[in-house]
């Protein structure tokens, strides 16, 4: 998830800073960043809510307006 990374960057976090404001520990923040693991759906409403982002735009999805019936 190099969303992530490029989030973080803007904010001027360290991934050590992401990771206590998120909860977990650095290696987890590593780990998302390189696509090895993802983050727990509770962990990625917290990261858009410290990124300032929502979670679309981490996992890159394009709102094209709302639902088809």
């Amino acid at each position: 998830m190099n969303q992530i990374k490029e989030f973080r960057k803007k904010r001027n976090l360290k991934q050590s800073e992401l990771a206590l404001l998120v909860g977990v520990n650095r290696t987890a923040v590593t780990k998302w960043e390189s696509g090895a693991a993802s983050p727990r759906t509770d962990k990625l409403i917290k990261l858009a809510d410290v990124l300032r982002c929502s979670v679309d735009d981490l996992l890159k999805i394009k709102r094209k307006g709302d639902c088809q019936k």
